[in-house]
């Protein structure tokens, strides 16, 4: 085998540049959440870090987005996790309908960037779909083990249907309307008690 046939050993990521990534991603997403235009020149300053520091980790600003939305995508789904194991079912559900929402509004500043991430790899919206249908799975297996949640609720249709109801809310009616459609939808999904017998 000659030189040029030996694979490269893949290097581990130094400790600073592994803070350096996270300090970038949590002031690009203090950022983005502020009703200001952003620049990434801003988020590097904020960081203490030059702009070339960015780009190294981030070469465009939808990878810097898309970056931020995967891990968003993460931590809302390990809530689900999370809050099942301090709540009920039902509501654990609509706890986490809450934080759904709190983490999609959090990048209302980033709406074109995200949806040039998503129309460039079509594949990004079918697993992101697919890991937050296995949160709500999750929740609904334990509802319909105890009997507070209906055993023939879709997975994939709490989370098509969230995603339909902020996107119309966002545009008009706010957070108000969108609690209230959430309330709605739990009333669906929920198990009915069982009438008393006389």
């Amino acid at each position: 085998m000659s030189n040029h046939d030996t694979p490269k050993a893949v290097k581990p990521v130094r400790a600073d540049a592994a803070r350096n990534r996270t300090r970038l991603l949590d002031a690009a997403r203090v950022a983005f959440a502020s009703e200001e235009p952003v620049s990434l020149k801003r988020i590097a300053q904020e960081t203490g870090v030059g702009i070339a520091t960015l780009y190294r980790h981030f070469p465009t600003r939808e990878a810097l987005v898309e970056a931020i939305y995967q891990q968003e995508l993460a931590q809302l789904c390990a809530d689900a996790e999370a809050l099942l194991a301090t709540r009920g079912p039902d509501d654990a559900l609509r706890g986490w309908m809450d934080r759904f929402a709190d983490c999609a509004s959090t990048r209302r500043e980033t709406t074109d960037a995200l949806r040039a991430v998503l129309v460039s790899d079509i594949g990004t919206v079918s697993r992101a779909r697919d890991r937050l249908r296995a949160a709500v799975q999750g929740i609904l297996d334990a509802g319909a083990a105890t009997g507070t949640l209906r055993d023939d609720v879709r997975a994939e249709d709490i989370v098509v249907t969230l995603v339909g109801m902020f996107t119309t809310t966002s545009l008009a009616g706010g957070r108000d309307q969108l609690g209230r459609m959430f309330d709605l939808l739990m009333d669906a999904v929920r198990r009915p008690a069982p009438s008393p017998t006389c």
